[in-house]
C-alpha cells in the first residue's frame, strides 16, 4: 500500500482536483452536489494513481538510471509492486468513471473518456505519447486542463470566446511549457534510456527558450480577460522568470535545470493560493 500511495504522488493531487472543483463551482455559482463531490474525489486520488502509477510502472527501467527518481519527483516502486499498482489504478478509477458517466451528458462522457485515454496513452506501451515530441507536452498539458474542461462541459457551461477560451488556451500553454521545462533536466538520462521527448529532440537550451516564451504567451492570452480577470496574466510570469534563469543550460549540464523544477513544484502552491484569491474576488463582483 505504501508503494501504491507513493505511485500516486500525493504532493501533486491538488493539481488535478483543483481545476475540476474550481471550474465546477465557478460555472455553477457555488453549487455543491453529487457530481462535484464524486468528480473532485476522482481527480484528487484515482486519477493521479492512474496517471502516475502507469507512468512509474512502464518507465521503471529508465527511472532506475535517473537520480531524481525515488522521492517527491517520482516513485521508484519495486517491480513486485507493479501489478498491484496497476490493479489499484484500475479498480479505483472504474467506479468513479461509471458514476460520472451516469451523472453527466453524452458530451461530458466523451470529454471524460478523452481525458482518461490521454492519461493512459501518455505512458502505456505502443501508444507512448510521452515519446512523441510536441505531442508529449500537449498531452501532459491536457492532464491538467482536461479536468477543468470536463467540469465546464459537465455543467453545460457556455464556452465563450471572451472569458472561457482565453483561460483554456493559457492553461494549455502553461501546461506545455511546464512539461517541456521538466523534460530538460532528463535529457541525458532519457537519451541513455532510449526515451524520446520534446527536450531530447530540440535540445536543452532551445527547450528552455520555448518554455519561457510559452509562459509569456500564456500571460499575454490571459491579459485579454475583463477586469479583474486580467490580473491572472501576472501569474505565469514568475514561471517565466524561473525558467529564464536556465537560459544558457546545455545538454551536457541539463541536470542544472532540476533546481528550476523544484522551484516549479513549490511555485504551484503559491500560484494556487493567488488563483483562489482571484476566483473569490470574481465570485464577489
Amino acid at each position: 500500500m505504501r508503494d501504491v500511495l507513493a505511485a500516486s504522488r500525493p504532493f501533486s493531487w491538488i493539481n488535478t482536483a483543483y481545476p475540476f472543483a474550481a471550474g465546477y463551482l465557478m460555472a455553477t455559482g457555488g453549487r455543491i452536489d453529487a457530481a462535484l463531490i464524486v468528480g473532485t474525489l476522482f481527480f484528487l486520488i484515482p486519477y493521479n494513481l492512474l496517471m502516475y502509477g502507469v507512468n512509474d510502472v512502464f518507465d521503471y527501467a529508465s527511472d532506475l538510471a535517473n537520480p531524481r527518481k525515488g522521492g517527491i519527483e517520482g516513485a521508484l516502486a519495486d517491480q513486485r509492486s507493479h501489478p498491484r499498482i496497476l490493479r489499484a489504478a484500475g479498480v479505483s478509477t472504474l467506479p468513479f468513471v461509471i458514476a460520472l458517466l451516469l451523472l453527466g451528458s453524452v458530451a461530458a462522457g466523451l470529454v471524460l473518456a478523452l481525458v482518461v485515454f490521454l492519461v493512459v496513452a501518455y505512458s502505456a506501451p505502443v501508444l507512448r505519447f510521452k515519446e512523441r515530441p510536441i505531442l508529449d507536452s500537449a498531452t501532459s498539458a491536457m492532464h491538467f486542463v482536461g479536468p477543468l474542461l470536463y467540469a465546464l462541459v459537465l455543467v453545460d457551461a457556455p464556452l465563450t470566446a471572451r472569458t472561457t477560451w482565453p483561460v483554456l488556451v493559457a492553461f494549455v500553454l502553461w501546461g506545455m511549457s511546464s512539461h517541456a521545462f521538466g523534460a530538460v533536466q532528463d535529457v541525458r538520462a532519457d537519451r541513455a534510456g532510449g526515451i524520446g521527448s520534446v527536450a531530447t529532440v530540440l535540445g536543452a537550451h532551445p527547450t528552455v527558450v520555448a518554455a519561457t516564451v510559452g509562459y509569456v504567451l500564456s500571460a499575454a492570452t490571459l491579459a485579454v480577460l475583463p477586469w479583474p480577470g486580467w490580473l491572472a496574466a501576472l501569474l505565469p510570469l514568475p514561471y517565466a522568470l524561473s525558467t529564464a534563469r536556465f537560459w544558457r543550460v546545455t545538454d551536457d549540464d541539463c541536470e542544472r535545470a532540476n533546481a528550476g523544477w523544484k522551484t516549479f513544484l513549490w511555485l504551484n502552491l503559491v500560484t494556487g493560493f493567488l488563483v483562489t484569491m482571484l476566483l473569490i474576488a470574481l465570485a464577489l463582483t
